[in-house]
Order: C-alpha cells, then structure tokens, then sequence
C-alpha cells in the first residue's frame, strides 16, 4: 500500500511539473520515456532547447534534500543519451534538469544540473 500512495504522489508530481513547465513556455515531448537505462519523467523543449527532466515529489522538504543523488543522474543521463536521438534533432542544446514538488509550495526547477 504504501508503495502505491508513493506511485500517484509520484505522478501527481510529473503532472504539477508539467504544467509548470508549460506555464513557462515549454511544450512537453514526452511523459515517462523508457529505456533499458530507465526512464525520463519529462522531456520538453522551449526554443532551441531540448531538457529530460526528472521529476522528485516527496511530503516534506527534508525528504527532497536528499531526493536527488549521483547514481540517479547518471541514470538519467544515460536514458536521455539514447533518447537525444530521437527528439533533440541536430543543432539544439540538450541539458539535464530536475524539478523538485512539494506540497504547498512553488516547484523548483534546478536547471543544467548533469556535468558528466
């Protein structure tokens, strides 16, 4: 049971993000892209601009200070590095973002946080 409330509290995140995104000019490519590396939560493009964004939703602000590490990014880099090809055509910049939800409070969008 508690696995499934993470599950939606999960999703719910993705989708709060999303829109957030939107609202700041960015038009979502994908929701959930798989890869045999795993997958990206969100991927959209503003501009000249392609960011696989992993998205972190936890109850307290606590949880979401440790909610991100190196092990994940590298993970997501990986699965955005087989998925550049398919939705970041040659000649835009590509970057890895993680957006941050919490209940009752703005998301946070850390921007460019993989330096490989």
């Amino acid at each position: 049971m508690k696995r499934r409330r993470a599950e939606i509290r999960g999703r719910r995140g993705e989708i709060i993000a999303a829109w957030w995104l939107r609202l700041h000019g960015w038009r979502i490519l994908a929701t959930r892209a798989k890869t045999r590396f795993g997958e990206v939560d969100l991927i959209a493009r503003r501009g000249n601009m392609i960011a696989f964004i992993e998205v972190k939703t936890r109850a307290t602000l606590a949880e979401l200070d440790i909610a991100i590490d190196r092990r994940r990014l590298t993970r997501v880099a990986a699965a955005a590095n087989l998925l550049a090809a398919r939705y970041a055509p040659d000649g835009v910049d590509i970057r890895i973002d993680v957006m941050l939800i919490h209940p009752w409070a703005w998301p946070r969008h850390l921007t460019n946080v993989w330096h490989g």
